[in-house]
Formats: C-alpha cells, sequence, structure tokens
C-alpha cells in the first residue's frame, strides 16, 4: 500500500509491532500484538490471529486499546497498523487477521478507514464482515461487526 505510515519495529517473532505517533498531543506509543484465537479455525484448517492495537501505558506496563488519542493522524496511523499486516503475513505466511475495535465507535472507525482504502486493500487482500449471519464479502455501506482479511 502507498498510504503515509510511520515506520515501525518489531519483535524477532513478527509478533509483536511498535511506533510513534507524532501529533497534536505529542509523542505517542502505538503497539499492535497479533496472537492466535483458541478455537477459531478456518474451514481450511488455517489458524486466525487477532490483532490487537492500542496505546503503550508505561505506568501500567501494558497496551491500552480504549485511549482515545486525538494526535490529528489517524490516517497515518490506520496506515501503519495496516501495514503491519503485510509485514506479520510476509513472516507467519497466509494466516487470516481477525480486527474488531473494543466498542461499536472504533469498529465502526476500521470500517470508515476500509471504505476510503478498499481498491487498494483488495489488490492484495480478501476482506470479509461479519454480519449477524456470518462472514461476508466485504462492500461499502453495510456496518459489520468485525473483520477478518486474508492474503490473496
Amino acid at each position: 500500500m502507498h498510504l503515509e505510515k510511520y515506520d515501525f519495529v518489531s519483535n524477532p517473532a513478527y509478533t509483536s509491532f511498535a511506533f510513534q505517533s507524532a501529533g497534536a498531543h505529542g509523542t505517542i506509543e502505538k503497539v499492535i500484538n497479533y496472537q492466535p484465537i483458541p478455537g477459531f479455525i478456518l474451514s481450511d484448517g488455517r489458524q486466525v490471529i487477532n490483532l490487537g492495537f492500542g496505546d503503550w501505558d508505561e505506568g501500567h506496563r501494558k497496551v491500552d486499546d480504549s485511549t482515545v488519542s486525538n494526535n490529528g493522524d489517524r490516517s497515518k496511523v490506520l496506515s501503519t497498523v495496516a501495514s503491519t499486516i503485510f509485514a506479520y503475513m510476509e513472516k507467519h505466511g497466509k494466516l487470516p487477521v481477525f480486527a474488531k475495535g473494543n466498542c461499536p465507535s472504533r469498529t465502526r472507525l476500521y470500517q470508515m478507514s476500509l471504505n476510503a482504502h478498499l481498491a487498494e486493500e483488495e489488490e492484495f487482500f480478501n476482506v470479509f464482515g461479519l454480519l449477524q449471519d456470518g462472514w461476508h464479502p466485504f462492500r461499502p455501506g453495510v456496518n459489520y461487526q468485525a473483520f477478518l482479511v486474508t492474503k490473496k
């Protein structure tokens, strides 16, 4: 993808990524973690991986996925998160990645970003959205509960 993004670093296993958001509220450490979801395996046998994302809380020494940073760089942050999916899959193969916000408004934010860049995303990924009756190919204008991306 050719969107503006931050440089990021990874742990040796390429399961955790970090970068710094720079904006209106200063520099904020962001962390993306990829972890298998126990029992969530696709019919073809592939393990589904959860994408966890949030701000690093130094005081509690953990990732806080409920913080609203409002640092003025949302598109760049989300583009950086998306680029870590490429890096993760480069190292771990075509494992499907699951993403859902910690609340409906955060899930909607992710959906708006997917909508804005869908043509470019679909060059590389199959994108699905979760509805009450299961997974469906992602379509703009439909409100989904969660998202799943698989590499083409």
